[in-house]
């Protein structure tokens, strides 16, 4: 029996601690109200934090999947972000309560693989923590290389330093910290069939990262990453049309220009879809497809979720057929 209340989907916890962990980095732990067992996750997996006022943040929980009785999240603050982060490094506290939804991964660790190659650049440490500490327990054979500009603002190296995988986790950073600048072409050759790579961190990263791994011969099927922004070029394709919108079967039918977004064309006519991050990250504005046929542009659905066609995220995905019945 989990310790946590849930009610509609959200968990109320407590935020038991809040300790610097770098330059603008810091670390949450979260606890049941009760002290009592928190819902089970995978590793991967991450939570969004609801923080008022609309504002509702998605952090990847970075603590071992054996624990049930914490969440540990590390949260960077970001200057030309739009308030959350802002929010939970100078708003909340340890003792302060928060509502979070449940544990969701669309980052999943393959555990049948052969070895893993966990890539992090700054703060997609987080994730890849998880990772490595299921990978640990499950005795499997991984590499985890973090990669930051400097030492001072790389996170949960004490960690790293103490924990049971520590032979197998490197820091490299670009001022020459730890072991020096990644050799990211020596790494990615070891390219047999069983191996596969993870890769989290800033998109220019993960484009890098997985440019190179194609480039050196690994499958498409053997690369994994998650990106804490939308996919801009996927998100903002050239070449929309177009088209209608009807509000339930029988419904108001809403016209959608090329250059707007479902959100903001139901907006006009009084419709409200609650949205945070507007960028097809978080799953906030996520509906239900009722007819039509969707174009994903969202880095949030699962790929059998998208080939599903019957849910989509109307903040940035649009419609390949000339209308959309989506639910009211």
């Amino acid at each position: 029996m989990s310790g946590a209340g849930v009610s509609q989907g959200l968990i109320t916890v407590k935020v038991a601690k809040k300790v610097p962990e770098a330059q603008d980095i810091a670390r949450f732990e979260l606890a049941a109200m009760d002290g009592g067992a928190l819902p089970a996750f995978t590793a991967g997996a991450h939570v969004s934090v609801h923080l008022g006022t609309g504002l509702i943040r998605q952090y990847s929980l970075c603590n071992s999947p054996e624990e049930t009785h914490r969440y540990v999240l590390g949260v960077l603050r970001e200057p030309a972000g739009r308030g959350g982060s802002a929010r939970m490094h100078d708003e909340i506290h340890e003792g302060a309560t928060l509502q979070i939804g449940l544990p969701r991964n669309q980052f999943v660790l393959d555990e049948s693989a052969g070895f893993s190659l966990l890539l992090a650049g700054g703060i997609g440490i987080t994730p890849l923590l998880a990772m490595a500490e299921r990978l640990r327990v499950l005795g499997k054979r991984f590499d985890l290389r973090y990669c930051n500009r400097s030492p001072q603002r790389a996170a949960f190296l004490d960690r790293l330093d103490s924990a049971a995988f520590s032979q197998c986790a490197r820091l490299h950073c670009d001022d020459g910290g730890g072991a020096g600048p990644l050799n990211l072409d020596d790494v990615l050759q070891d390219t047999r069939p069983d191996a596969h790579i993870y890769v989290c961190g800033p998109g220019g990263f993960i484009d890098h990262v997985l440019d190179r791994a194609r480039a050196a011969g690994w499958t498409q099927a053997a690369l994994h990453s998650e990106r804490f922004t939308a996919d801009t070029a996927a998100s903002q394709a050239p070449g929309s049309t177009a088209f209608e919108v009807q509000v339930g079967r029988g419904g108001l039918v809403i016209p959608v220009a090329a250059n707007q977004s479902v959100v903001a064309a139901l907006q006009l006519h009084g419709i409200e879809i609650a949205t945070s991050c507007e960028q097809g990250v978080c799953g906030t504005c996520l509906t239900r497809v009722l007819e039509g046929e969707v174009e994903h542009r969202d880095s949030y659905l699962t790929d059998g979720e998208r080939a599903q066609g019957d849910i989509f995220l109307p903040c940035c995905s649009r419609a390949r057929s000339a209308r959309l019945v989506i639910a009211p």
